[in-house]
């Protein structure tokens, strides 16, 4: 079968059992975000790219490298959004959010775009689930918004996760942290790869990150950044470990976590789990408090955190983690005739008004057909309705695993009888 169009190239489709572990995966982090107070919100995908050029950097690789910008038919420069956090920022700016009682906190779910080098667990089109706290400095903000991270990937069952934690200091301490460090970077010039290369002047902070052998090599004897902190970035470094240690979360201190984008300054922290044999990372964030001003807004102090959905789901497979909830028990109401057919789709509607997962012909398939059909889709219980049911007002319901029935009444009382044999 040759088709007009297929998939582009670092695109995926999430298909129904796909899809299926998507929403559970995506419930159990909102609902966990609910519990801390946590609101949703929807920003577009098409954004202006000045709004990812002010915030994510000029001399970011997102910028320089990955985003997709065109223009428009306006003459707009226009971009599909690489991240979640600035879309989010912009629209609490733009819209008033930061004039209600803070701290914000929101939370959002959206598709973003990249175009780097597809691999596993890495597309050019891929899904965040994010929570942002805005309006908020303390140092307690940071650890409930740790806290949160900690508890979904309890919720989600993935083991062997690690926290990693560290701060790269206001703008002024990572100044003199850039400059003892490009020092320190120049006695090995030769040895950096390209990329670290071309990172050297334009995005320093960018090297310690690199994960080719010999630049970690390099990076592992190089000054760290929590050395150069100032008094004021020490101290509220310290004051986040006391919550994190007065909240029981365990964590590690890692110089060399420095995120890839260019506003984040103070905290930042990554939950790191081994995927495909490596350290991955499957959450991370950290605050921002200069966003909002970059953007054209008042002094805001903010900080967040990204879940990247595909590689959630990636590790969730590699560890053999099922679905966290079951579905609900399917009921296939099966009809012998155009009339019982009728009452079949009604019967199932009646159902599914009463939040019951019900299932009727729509083939007008033989009864058969229809039985070999509802084994497939996995119907815990089945009700055959014929001429005979339909005179006499009742049928029976089957519960398939152990082949015991009910009677049970085809008229105003239907719902609750079924009600009262699958609860």
């Amino acid at each position: 079968m040759k088709l007009v169009a297929q998939r582009i190239r670092g695109m995926q489709d999430a298909l129904p059992n796909e899809g299926k572990k998507w929403l559970e995966v995506l419930s159990a982090a909102m609902n966990e975000a609910k519990l801390y107070g946590f609101k949703y919100i929807r920003t577009p995908v098409l954004e202006q790219t000045e709004l990812f050029n002010r915030s994510a950097g000029d001399t970011s690789d997102i910028v320089n490298k990955e985003m997709y910008t065109f223009k428009d038919r306006g003459g707009r420069d226009v971009c599909l959004r690489p991240e979640g956090t600035a879309g989010v920022m912009r629209a609490a700016l733009e819209n008033g959010l930061h004039s209600k009682p803070l701290p914000l906190k929101l939370m959002y779910h959206s598709s973003c775009y990249r175009y780097e080098k597809p691999q596993q667990g890495r597309y050019r089109e891929f899904f965040q689930f994010g929570l942002e706290i805005l309006g908020s400095s303390s140092e307690s903000s940071d650890a409930q918004l740790i806290c949160a991270g900690y508890n979904i990937i309890k919720k989600l069952g993935i083991r062997d996760v690690k926290l990693s934690i560290n701060s790269i200091g206001c703008s002024e301490c990572r100044a003199k942290y850039v400059e003892a460090l490009k020092s320190y970077l120049k006695v090995h010039a030769n040895k950096l790869c390209k990329t670290c290369t071309e990172r050297f002047d334009r995005n320093t902070l960018r090297i310690l990150d690199c994960k080719e052998s010999n630049c970690k090599s390099i990076i592992n004897h190089a000054p760290i950044i929590t050395s150069f902190l100032c008094e004021k970035c020490f101290k509220s470094f310290s004051i986040l470990k006391s919550h994190l240690d007065s909240l029981e979360i365990v964590y590690e201190i890692d110089p060399g976590i420095v995120r890839g984008l260019d506003y984040y300054n103070g905290t930042v922290f990554e939950f790191l789990t081994e995927f495909s044999g490596a350290p991955t990372a499957i959450c991370g964030g950290g605050r921002y408090d200069g966003l909002s001003q970059t953007l054209g807004g008042p002094p805001l102090p903010a900080v967040g955190f990204g879940f990247g959905m595909e590689r959630v789901l990636a590790i969730m497979k590699q560890q053999g983690i099922e679905l966290l909830s079951k579905s609900e028990p399917l009921i296939y109401i099966a009809s012998m005739d155009f009339e019982s057919s009728l009452k079949a789709e009604k019967l199932c509607e009646d159902l599914r008004r009463a939040s019951v997962y019900a299932e009727s012909d729509i083939f007008s398939r033989s009864l058969k057909s229809q039985m070999k059909y509802a084994d497939k889709i996995g119907a815990a219980y089945t009700i055959v309705i014929g001429s005979e049911e339909m005179k006499s007002g009742k049928s029976l319901m089957k519960e398939m695993k152990n082949g015991i029935e009910f009677e049970i009444p085809l008229n105003s009382s239907f719902v609750k009888e079924v009600l009262k044999h699958i609860n």
